[in-house]
C-alpha cells in the first residue's frame, strides 16, 4: 500500500538532471550501442536495460517503512546471470542494509564476488511521484571498490530512477575518487582456474 511505480521506459536521455554531471573525459566509458548525453554515457543495449528492471523490480521489495525510500540494486556476473538486493531497514537505524551492499554480499555467498560486471540502482520515495537520480551511499561505493578491485575489472554503475527515464552511467573512479581498497594491502583480484 502507498507504493506507486511508474511504468518503464528505459533508457532515454534527459538532459536536465543529467546535464549537470560533467564527467572529466578520462573517467567516461564508452561501449556499442551508447549514447552520449551532456558527459554521461546512457546504455541503450538490452542487457543494460534488463539489468535496470531487475533493480527496479528488486525495489519493489524494500523493507523501508521508516525512511519510505526504497532501493532496488542489480549485479550482472560475467556469465550474464542477474543477482539482486533491496534495502532493508531496521527499528535501530544503523543496522539498516542498503541494496547494494544485500546484493553483493548474495553475490559473495554464491561464490561469484570475481564475476561481478555491472551494477544497476533504482531508488525513490515510496509516496512521491516525483523522481530523483538515485547514487550510491558512501558505504556501497566502498563495498563496490572492493568488488570492482577483486574482479580485476572496471565497473560500470548504471544509476536509474524508477519510471528509467534518465540513466547515469558511472565508474568506480567517478564515484569513489582515490579509493582504498585490497590492493593497497597487497591482495590481487581472485584467480579463476
Amino acid at each position: 500500500a502507498g507504493r506507486q511505480f511508474l511504468p518503464a521506459r528505459l533508457c532515454q536521455p534527459a538532459l536536465g538532471d543529467v546535464d549537470s554531471h560533467r564527467l572529466a573525459a578520462y573517467r567516461r566509458r564508452r561501449w556499442s550501442g551508447a549514447m552520449e548525453c551532456g558527459g554521461a554515457i546512457m546504455g541503450d543495449d538490452s542487457e543494460t536495460q534488463a539489468l535496470i528492471a531487475a533493480a527496479r523490480g528488486a525495489m519493489a521489495h524494500a523493507h523501508a517503512p521508516y525512511s519510505r525510500f526504497a532501493v532496488g540494486a542489480a549485479v550482472r556476473l560475467t556469465d550474464g546471470s542477474i543477482v539482486t538486493g533491496c534495502n532493508f531497514e531496521n527499528a535501530s537505524y544503523g543496522l539498516s542494509l542498503c541494496a547494494e551492499t544485500v546484493a553483493l554480499a548474495t553475490v559473495n555467498a554464491q561464490g561469484r564476488f570475481a564475476d561481478v560486471a555491472a551494477i544497476a540502482v533504482v531508488g525513490g520515495a515510496m509516496d512521491s511521484e516525483q523522481e530523483a537520480l538515485v547514487t550510491p551511499c558512501g558505504r556501497c561505493r566502498q563495498v563496490m571498490n572492493e568488488a570492482e578491485q577483486m574482479a580485476g575489472r572496471p565497473l560500470v554503475i548504471h544509476c536509474a530512477t524508477p519510471s528509467g527515464d534518465r540513466v547515469l552511467a558511472l565508474t568506480l573512479p567517478d564515484l569513489l575518487p582515490h579509493a582504498f581498497g585490497p590492493m593497497d594491502l597487497g591482495i590481487a583480484p581472485a584467480k579463476k582456474s
